[in-house]
């Protein structure tokens, strides 16, 4: 039994999701579907057939030489489509569409198979009745027919050939068939193709022009400007003398204005690329003189299209009543606004200055507010200002006129004089309407305007509430991950190569990876330097020379720091191996400071006190004993600070260092440490205090001095 157009369509169109989900069922599905589509099928069925042989030769997924083993089986098949009399457009257009695409690959097979004149047969009756078509089909048919003489003109004309060695992949044309071909020999097809060039450019010289067909050829040319250079200068020279603007005039229509203005589109299009291609060339002048032409020309007859007839300067005879002025015309006054309405008025009806139903009846806050400003702010500048000054007057008066009706109702009628006891109501008591009434007819209220008390400061924001420890540690292990996420995004330095500047470098000089990591191991080695406590008492032990400030107990963001710079050099070792570098001897030189520092503090811990003791024994008589015994403890006890104290010494008691005899010398000459706990000399003064001479004894004599 038949299966029914429908069944046979759906059927169809499976198959067509078939070999678009899979190229390589095209061969099987193509040679089914002819016999199924050809000229004596239903037209639905043709119309469907057509449309995906077209399809099928033009899908960029299908190989080229499936395409040519298949494009000799639908050549007969589109030769029964065309040479039907009587053949559906759509069906045409589609045929024609299929032979575009087919011609360069049956050209290709005919190249390398001279003896295959049954397929070169088919295709020339193919190609002939196209050309029989071009001049009195539909404008559709005629921009399909356009569309394969550019692809003949193409194929039949010499083009550039890559490699000679491989002739399947250069470009089709007429370079690369031989000489003495017996079917398709080059002297008969190029004067064929030049030809159908001149024909194909014939529509620009035409006294009306058809805007779709010059699009369409337009569109057509640009390929062969780019693909044939021999012909390229014809066909520039052909479009420079166009003018797609000849047709204007006042009375055009619409669809001719629109019409034109894609015909000068294309064209300027056109010649853009063609410039953009070769700014250089022989024809860059010419196009840009023509482009510039062709924008004046633009300018002036959207300009004169708007621009209106003026007004003649002296009268004209009576005779000529269209331009003669009515003299006693009186021009029509500009309409009141309508009076407002009684009782309670809005804002919109006091603003609105029409009488227009439409108009204040559309609620404008359906419109976005971009919209209004883009309809409005035109508006303003177009309005004129004496229109704009008497609709500012109307709604001033309005205003005013309200205002002055609301005063009234507020103070009420005057009362007259009479019997008070006729109007006694000792237990009268207003109604919630009666109050509503009284507080509409009050005058409504600034908003702006507020008593004296109520009179807004100047308004603080409070401190944010300190950070805790843990809160702190947070925010740092975050500050640290997002750093360190950075890393990934950045360049990598190793393909550049620098100078290294060194422990010297600026650390954000350059902003890029190896910057962003010097700040990364100075944060983690040199930030905490100098914060751990330096409260450290004399009488506690000092540390050994040259050793590092120990951390607290509790991890620090340094710690934190350098355990995150060692996981990520641990990822991927081999090409961080240089940033590894980069922070150990960033370690090594913060340990250097560090030592450094530490024996300048050890240093400058008996100087302070040294000053005071000189002060003390030089402008304080009282502790002048005192402070003398702990400069010689100094100068037998500390070695830092014995030359300083040996200077006051030799001032102040100079028997140290003048003995009796040279035992007595020798004994002097290296101190010896004594305990200065030892009671005072008897010849100190009466009255002082005693007191030991150490390093908290300088503030206990400066009390007692006090």
């Amino acid at each position: 039994m038949a299966l029914s157009v429908t069944t046979q369509l759906v059927q169809l169109d499976a198959a067509r999701q078939l070999v678009l989900a899979d190229s390589a069922l095209y061969p099987q599905i193509v040679q089914g579907i002819l016999p199924i589509v050809g000229a004596n099928a239903r037209l639905e069925l043709r119309r469907w057939g057509a449309d995906f042989l077209a399809e099928t030769f033009a899908s960029p997924v299908l190989a080229l030489q499936e395409k040519e083993r298949l494009s000799k089986g639908v050549l007969q098949t589109l030769r029964e489509l065309l040479e039907d009399p009587g053949q559906d457009d759509n069906v045409v257009k589609s045929v024609i569409q299929a032979a575009a695409s087919i011609y360069g690959l049956v050209f290709r097979q005919i190249i390398s198979s001279p003896h295959d004149s049954a397929t070169w047969d088919r295709m020339a009756a193919v190609k002939s009745n196209i050309f029989r078509r071009w001049d009195a089909a539909s404008s559709g048919v005629r921009i399909c027919c356009i569309k394969f003489v550019q692809r003949v003109v193409q194929v039949q004309t010499p083009g550039v050939i890559a490699d000679p060695r491989r002739s399947e992949q250069n470009e089709v044309s007429l370079a690369l068939v031989p000489r003495d071909h017996p079917l398709i020999p080059p002297s008969r097809l190029e004067p064929e193709a030049l030809g159908l060039l001149d024909r194909l450019l014939n529509v620009f010289h035409e006294e009306i022009s058809d805007a779709i067909l010059v699009t369409a050829t337009l569109n057509c040319l640009g390929t062969l400007i780019r693909t044939r250079p021999s012909a390229a200068n014809r066909i520039v020279n052909t479009i420079l003398n166009f003018n797609p603007l000849k047709q204007t005039n006042s009375s055009m229509t619409p669809q001719a204005k629109v019409q034109i203005k894609s015909m000068e589109r294309t064209t300027r299009t056109v010649l853009l690329n063609v410039l953009r291609k070769n700014e250089n060339g022989p024809f860059a002048s010419r196009i840009r003189q023509y482009i510039d032409r062709l924008a004046q020309a633009r300018f002036d007859i959207s300009d004169g299209a708007s621009r209106k007839r003026a007004l003649p300067s002296e009268p004209t005879d009576g005779l000529d009543s269209a331009k003669r002025m009515r003299l006693g015309a009186e021009l029509p006054g500009r309409p009141e606004p309508p009076p407002l309405p009684s009782g309670p008025v809005s804002h919109a009806q006091l603003f609105t200055l029409t009488g227009d139903k439409g108009l204040t009846s559309f609620d404008v806050t359906q419109l976005p507010i971009d919209l209004v400003v883009r309809i409005t702010l035109p508006v303003l500048h177009r309005i004129e200002q004496f229109s704009l000054d008497a609709a500012i007057n109307a709604v001033r008066s309005r205003y005013n006129t309200l205002k002055a009706s609301q005063a009234t109702q507020t103070q009420g009628p005057a009362q007259v004089l009479g019997d008070d006891e006729d109007d006694y109501e000792p237990n009268f008591e207003p109604t919630e309407e009666q109050v509503l009434n009284k507080t509409d007819n009050l005058p409504p209220q600034d908003p702006f305007h507020l008593p004296p008390d109520l009179a807004l400061g100047p308004f603080k924001l409070p401190q944010p509430p300190p950070l805790t420890a843990e809160e702190t540690e947070q925010m740092g292990k975050g500050t640290i991950s997002r750093v360190f996420s950075m890393m990934s995004v950045l360049d990598d330095p190793s393909t550049v190569k620098r100078q290294k500047p060194g422990l010297n470098r600026f650390a954000g000089s350059n902003y890029d990876r190896d910057a962003l990591m010097t700040v990364i191991t100075r944060l983690a080695t040199r930030a905490p330097a100098g914060l751990e406590d330096e409260d450290v008492t004399e009488g506690e032990e000092e540390a050994p020379r040259g050793a590092i400030a120990t951390q607290s107990q509790n991890p620090s963001l340094s710690d934190g720091i350098r355990e995150t710079l060692w996981r990520f050099v641990i990822e991927d070792f081999r090409s961080r191996i240089s940033i590894a570098i980069s922070w150990l001897n960033e370690e090594w030189f913060n340990d250097r400071i560090q030592s450094q520092s530490q024996d300048g503090r050890k240093a400058r811990k008996r100087p302070p006190k040294q000053h005071y003791e000189n002060y003390l024994a030089a402008f304080r008589p009282p502790v002048r004993e005192i402070c003398i015994d702990g400069l010689e403890d100094m100068w037998r006890n500390d070695e830092d600070a014995r030359a300083a104290a040996g200077k006051l010494l030799k001032k102040v008691r100079p028997e140290l260092f003048t003995g009796g005899n040279a035992e007595s010398s020798n004994q002097l000459a290296t101190p010896v440490p004594i305990d200065v706990k030892s009671p005072l000399p008897s010849d100190s003064k009466e009255g002082l205090p005693s007191a030991s001479v150490q390093g908290e004894g300088v503030p206990n004599a400066v009390a007692a001095a006090g």
